[in-house]
């Protein structure tokens, strides 16, 4: 979302991130294997802004399960194992909240954070959930960790039938930092396509899981479930990249990590 005031995303901001989903004019392909491809924008050593969008198609997932399990923050914190911290902060609308999430860069780069607007909706059969970054008094930005922005993150589900579904992620985010070339390379080729698989078993698993985790509880379906606080939009404001610190981390080496097993 772009412009100086924070607003609830209405039906044509959706349509508009549907399209570019579906689009590939001005996408560049730099992976297609395994099921699973990869398009960038703007990747290149030295550019601020990195556009990346993946599309899976998963099998023996339902789009309304996949639904389901993007959105259970409980279930995220066991098979997302990026995730450093994450929690919904409050909500706007019926489909619409404030959430913070962190997660682990590739060594040795700082980690990343976020607070994020997110909404989402069903459209048919398929379901759109996106988010962009918005600043909230209470939560500042910490020593820590970088402020990244999302400009604009999110999935398309589009269902395939009653046992399968077509999976899009898109991010166009500002990670606030200049990166060097291999974790440009290591997220197209490498993060990114990883990130898209653990998902997938993520919805292969969940009907399992959810059965022995408060089965019934789905805000995202029945929003009078939510127990979150209100937050009026006032109290909100846009994120903008300029005021957050830009950090060079450009000359940093790759070090070896141990692999999270799958």
């Amino acid at each position: 979302m772009s412009g100086h005031t924070v607003a609830i995303p209405d039906d044509g901001a959706f349509a508009s991130f549907k399209a570019e989903c579906l689009s590939e004019e001005g996408w560049r392909m730099s992976c297609n294997k395994g099921g699973i491809t990869v398009w960038t924008q703007g990747l290149e050593e030295g550019n601020s802004v990195h556009q990346i969008k993946c599309r899976m198609v998963c099998k023996d997932v339902s789009a309304e399960t996949m639904y389901d399990v993007l959105h259970d923050i409980e279930y995220r914190r066991k098979w997302d194992t990026n995730v450093i911290e994450t929690f919904d902060i409050g909500k706007l609308t019926v489909n619409a909240d404030v959430g913070y999430y962190s997660w682990k860069c590739p060594k040795p780069l700082q980690n990343r954070d976020v607070i994020t607007l997110r909404s989402w909706l069903p459209i048919g059969k398929d379901y759109i959930i996106m988010n962009y970054s918005v600043k909230h008094v209470k939560y500042p930005q910490k020593k820590d960790m970088v402020r990244a922005v999302s400009i604009q993150t999110g999935y398309m589900i589009q269902s395939q039938g009653p046992k399968a579904c077509t999976l899009t992620y898109m991010a166009n985010i500002d990670p606030r930092g200049s990166l060097p070339k291999w974790v440009v390379n290591k997220s197209s080729h490498y993060l990114a396509p990883r990130a898209m698989k653990k998902i997938n078993k993520a919805g292969l698993k969940y009907s399992e899981w959810k059965q022995k985790h408060n089965p019934g509880y789905k805000p995202w379906l029945y929003p009078e479930q939510t127990t979150l606080p209100s937050i009026p939009l006032s109290e909100l404001s846009i994120q903008h990249a300029e005021s957050l610190e830009n950090i060079d981390e450009s000359s940093l080496a790759e070090t070896q990590e141990r692999e999270d097993s799958d």
